[in-house]
């Protein structure tokens, strides 16, 4: 699993997420830092969030949204806590089940 930094668009993305969601200052305060790992690298898939927490598990989703993808589809979008209340996942996947092609600008 190869760790890397957020992109801008990932950035925007989880910002426009977490605004305004109680008790998400903490989070949007860390993502300037954060590391993650692609999930089906180039596919409809998603971001793991690194951590050195052994056997963390999914937790609750914190925030959802929909935007359309550069080529007209509907792109759905989840944010996933870990059981600690850590950020765990980004998922995100198209309704044509394709690769996504680009966030648009949040």
């Amino acid at each position: 699993m190869i760790k890397r930094s957020l992109k801008l668009p990932e950035l925007g993305l989880l910002i426009f997420m977490l605004r305004g969601k109680p008790g998400t200052e903490r989070l949007l305060g860390l993502l300037h830092r954060v590391e993650v790992a692609e999930l089906k690298a180039g596919e409809t898939g998603g971001l793991r969030f690194t951590s050195s927490q052994a056997n963390r598990r999914l937790g609750e989703r914190i925030a959802n949204t929909q935007f359309l993808d550069e080529d007209g589809v509907m792109v759905f979008a989840s944010l996933y806590l870990d059981q600690e209340g850590e950020l765990y996942e980004l998922d995100y996947w198209k309704t044509a089940d394709s690769a996504l092609l680009r966030i648009p600008a949040f």
